[in-house]
């Protein structure tokens, strides 16, 4: 690969890059253990900011009662916390949305790893960054080292202790990080003088977690993580930009997989570099033309190689290439890599004058990379190998394609005779060069030979003096016989290759094909049972094998999801090799280095660090489940299919505490409207009852009555939503006049309506229509009772009803405030009334909820809107024609 290949900007990490257009940039203060002065730093480096004229708020800021981070924080900008009750107690979180309206150009946030109180927006204090940073709002936040996911385990086997609160290095990988370290010596002398734990928690820190070793451990751990990170910032801006060179920052180290029996020997040596270098590396197999001619053994050796590269910990990739060296190189100008492991071979120096040494072209070809050569065995002792069977076409060449050379040559001839007394030798010899190129071209070498042969004894034989024999007189014309050879054997020299580039450029794009159509129907699956059997049936189809697919269940063990055919067995070793891959996270089973006397490779399903489901593969003939060269497709499919499953159970979460946050709505609601709501009427028919020992008037009576025809209202309307809720409304339609329906209801109603004017703009040649009376009844019962709760003392109330464009519209209006415009709809939500309106104050927000329900279940529709002819509100049900018993009488309005 050319210094112009690497000179292009990469795409992907040009679209990273156009990805962080717009959102606000994180930076993080990354300490090795509490108490290094993180919270500290961030302050500190917040106010300097805000002297800069930068605006700054504190989001949140855990101060430990340390005095010198407390004193960071006055004069500082500090938004309340939002009290969450929780389990009795009152919890302090912080207020996302309260910054978010705020919107400041900076927010610190302390202690990025925090789990936020149950019911808050987000689990996760570092999900709530997220938002802030989508917003366009730069965070600071603070982090240990033992908080970042992919070190937890590492942290916890010196330290014994495994925190639970953990950040994917995802946010670090995006974040600017600043380590804030002291030497551990000092750490232990603050620890000593009470600046981090108060004296009893700090003994006891002393002797577990805060030893000299652990902490030295941790400082080693921040410093190499923080390396990391700068790293792969750098590489993604250099690739952006299209900047060539290794950029050795750091080591990257690669070893390039072959299919020799020593292939295991050059991986773990690539281990043991990384390991001295503290650096990551990669194991890459480059898939050439000569890859299709391996046996299963070598199969078997790479993909050996392959799983125990993923077993020690490297990135393992297949790179398509025309040949070994080419592949190699452009790999490592990719990842910029520093280190080469490859393995040479013990071959005869006549095999190398004929084909050259891909070590020595390596060597030679890229500067700037250390190459570690390892010796490896040509084969491996015993019978020598099985080689797949090639046709006979494909060693020979078809029938058809010496047929046609033949005619081809045929051809020429006769059209060279018939125009020999105009050509010269030399233009007849030209001519002679079109079947050699059209056979070598099309039907490869050995049809190119024999069209080179035959053309030049046509030549000889047709042309040539003496003419008629195949001796040649000049002997310069022997020249031309040669070139017609030479032509035929470059010409598919060169066609052999372009077409191994084309096979691999096919190849590479039907893979690309496959990821994309297998996304893309994976995608539109909102049923998780569904596409585990999608994913189960295509990797089936893919490569030809069976599939299971295993999950978590309730109960403790892995359950099957879905298969790809019905026949699918699985014993004891199948079980405990997918329950091995599930609870470790690594492949098992046949072809890995666990297991591997099962029937079944199983590979972890995995998202976001935790193992959703484990995939397992066999084929029925007991064969290895998936080739070396299959793996990468293999494994782009489970990340693909873990993408998948991880949405569908983020959805499925989201559902629940969706429904959740809904019960729990309700139930405040609930409680409000109550304690409201019934305490009203009760407190008015107990004040009236206690005036009926002074003997009982007219006034008191009325009171009673219509105090308790309120309440039972109220226990009616809780009742009917209880029933609309849980799907128990049955109707009873009949044919029912409008006239008689509204003039019942106003006068069940006039108690809530005193005090207003109430005109009944009803025609009396409305035809009738379909509902249920009753539901009709306590329909129009809320829409009166609302507009007399809400509209002004002393206005007028108007019901009118209109039969227009074949459906009747019955409106109930009110002098009111109105509605808030936009917001008409949400009159309807159960137990919202809407601030700055005329369903404000009063009521429980029940009424119209249930006229909703109610007129829906028959077949109407509501309308809330504000009257175009004056200040107030309007509600109108609509009678679809469906509902209209009859046609109105004639000389009425249509």
């Amino acid at each position: 690969m050319g210094s112009g290949a690497d000179d292009r900007p990469d795409p992907d990490a040009l679209l990273r890059q156009a990805a962080q257009e717009g959102r606000g940039r994180l930076k993080i203060f990354l300490g090795a253990a509490p108490g290094v002065g993180k919270t500290f730093e961030m302050l500190s480096e917040g106010a300097a900011r805000r002297r800069d004229g930068v605006d700054v708020v504190v989001g949140v800021v855990e101060t430990h009662g340390r005095a010198e981070t407390a004193a960071l924080t006055r004069g500082q900008e500090i938004v309340p916390r939002r009290d969450v009750a929780y389990e009795g107690r009152t919890l302090g979180e912080m207020d996302l949305d309260a910054i978010l309206a705020r919107a400041p150009r900076l927010a610190l946030v302390d202690e990025l790893a925090h789990t936020n109180a149950p019911g808050s927006r987000h689990p996760k204090r570092y999900q709530d960054v997220e938002e802030l940073l989508a917003a366009g709002i730069d965070v600071y936040s603070t982090i240990n080292i033992q908080h970042v996911e992919s070190l937890n385990d590492i942290v916890a086997s010196f330290t014994r202790v495994r925190v639970r609160e953990t950040v994917p290095d995802s946010i670090l990988e995006m974040a600017e990080i600043e380590v804030v370290d002291i030497p551990p010596d000092e750490l232990i002398e603050r620890l000593k003088a009470g600046k981090v734990y108060l004296p009893d928690e700090a003994t006891r820190a002393l002797g577990h977690f805060f030893s000299k070793s652990n902490l030295s451990a941790l400082r080693e751990l921040a410093l190499r993580r923080a390396a990391q990170a700068v790293d792969a910032q750098m590489l993604d801006h250099v690739r952006a930009l299209g900047v060539g060179g290794t950029w050795a920052g750091t080591d990257r180290i690669v070893v390039a997989i072959n299919e020799l029996p020593g292939a295991a020997g050059l991986v773990r040596a690539a281990k043991r570099v990384a390991d001295g270098l503290h650096a990551q590396w990669t194991a890459v197999f480059i898939e050439t033309p000569r890859t299709a001619q391996f046996d299963d053994a070598q199969h078997q050796r790479v993909a050996e190689a392959m799983t125990l590269a993923t077993q020690l910990g490297a990135v393992v990739a297949t790179v398509p290439a025309a040949s070994v060296v080419d592949g190699i190189r452009g790999f490592l100008a990719h990842a910029r890599a520093t280190q080469l492991v490859v393995g040479k071979s013990r071959r005869s120096r006549w095999f190398e004058l004929r084909h050259g040494s891909v070590v020595d072209r390596l060597i030679r070809e890229t500067p700037g990379v250390t190459v570690h050569v390892l010796p490896m065995d040509e084969a491996p002792a015993g019978p020598p190998p099985r080689r797949r069977r090639r046709s006979a076409a494909a060693v020979w060449g078809s029938p058809i394609g010496y047929a046609m050379t033949t005619a081809l040559v045929a051809a020429v001839t006769a059209i060279a005779s018939a125009l020999f007394h105009i050509l010269d030798l030399g233009n007849v010899a030209l001519l002679y060069l079109l079947p050699v190129m059209v056979a070598a071209s099309l039907f490869g070498l050995r049809t190119g030979l024999f069209a080179g042969i035959a053309s030049s004894l046509a030549y000889n034989f047709f042309f040539l003096p003496p003419v008629g024999t195949l001796s040649v007189s000049n002997p310069e014309n022997v020249v031309s016989v040669f070139v017609l050879l030479g032509v035929a054997v470059a010409t598919s020299q060169l066609t052999s290759r372009v077409r191994a580039q084309a096979d691999l450029a096919a190849a590479s794009a039907q893979t690309n094909a496959t990821l994309a159509g297998f996304l893309r129907q994976l995608s539109g699956i909102n049923d998780a049972s569904e596409a585990a059997r999608m994913i189960c049936e295509d990797v089936a189809r893919l490569f030809g094998v069976q599939t299971v697919l295993l999950a978590a269940a309730t109960e403790p063990g892995l359950t099957v999801q879905a298969a790809s055919s019905p026949g699918y067995r699985l014993d004891t070793m199948d079980l405990a090799a997918a329950h091995w891959a599930f609870d470790n996270g690594t492949a098992a089973g046949k072809g890995s280095g666990t297991l591997a006397a099962s029937e079944w490779l199983f590979q972890p399903v995995k998202a976001g660090g935790r193992t959703l489901a484990v995939l397992g593969v066999a084929r029925e003939n007991g064969g290895d489940p998936v080739r070396a060269d299959q793996l990468p497709l293999l494994t782009s499919l489970i990340d693909q299919s873990a993408l998948v499953l991880e949405r569908l159970r983020l959805e499925l979460e989201m559902r629940d505490v969706d429904a959740v946050r809904t019960r729990d709505r309700l139930r405040a609601a609930l409680l409000s409207s109550v304690s409201h709501d019934l305490r009203t009427p009760l407190t008015a028919v107990i004040a009236a009852a206690d005036q009926l020992d002074h003997g009982a008037t007219p006034e008191l009576i009325g009171t009673i009555k219509s105090e308790a025809a309120r309440l039972n209202r109220f226990v009616a309307n809780l009742l009917d939503m209880a029933r609309v809720e849980a799907g128990a409304l049955k109707l009873n339609v009949e044919a029912t006049d409008l006239g008689d329906a509204i003039a019942g209801a106003a006068h069940d109603a006039r108690r809530a309506l005193e005090g207003h004017r109430v005109r009944l703009d009803v025609p009396p040649d409305l035809p009738l229509v379909r509902v249920d009376p009753q539901l009709f009844h306590h329909c129009l019962l809320n829409l009166l009772d609302n507009a007399g709760r809400y509209g002004d003392p002393g206005t007028g109330i108007v019901v009118e009803g209109v039969h227009r464009y074949g459906e009747i519209r019955l409106s109930v209006l009110d002098e009111g405030p109105g509605l808030p415009p936009g917001r008409e709809a949400e009159v309807f939500e159960t137990f919202r009334r809407l601030e700055g309106s005329d369903r404000a104050t009063g009521g429980t927000g029940l009424g119209l909820a249930i006229v909703k329900a109610f007129a829906e279940a028959m077949g109407m529709t509501v309308e809330a809107g504000n009257r175009a002819d004056a200040t107030g509100a309007a509600f109108t049900l609509v009678f679809p024609s469906a509902l209209i018993v009859r046609s109105p009488a004639p000389g009425s309005a249509i």
